[in-house]
């Protein structure tokens, strides 16, 4: 899978979290890719964006 076009941001809400933060690239078309921030070469994890909206506007989320 071609992720060179990927634009990765982290939550703003990521400061003092000891560096266990995760990374999320959604510009890519029909996925949202998501990494570990510590690991940028490391693994990728791809979802469909409807799948990635669902649980980002899942309840757990938000606890």
């Amino acid at each position: 899978m071609e992720l060179t076009g990927a634009r990765w941001r982290k939550s703003t809400r990521s400061n003092g979290s000891g560096g266990a933060c995760v990374e999320v690239a959604a510009n890519l078309p029909g996925l949202v890719a998501v990494r570990d921030s510590k690991d940028p070469a490391g693994p990728v994890l791809v979802f469909p964006p409807d799948a990635w909206r669902a649980f980002v506007d899942s309840d757990s989320v938000r606890r």
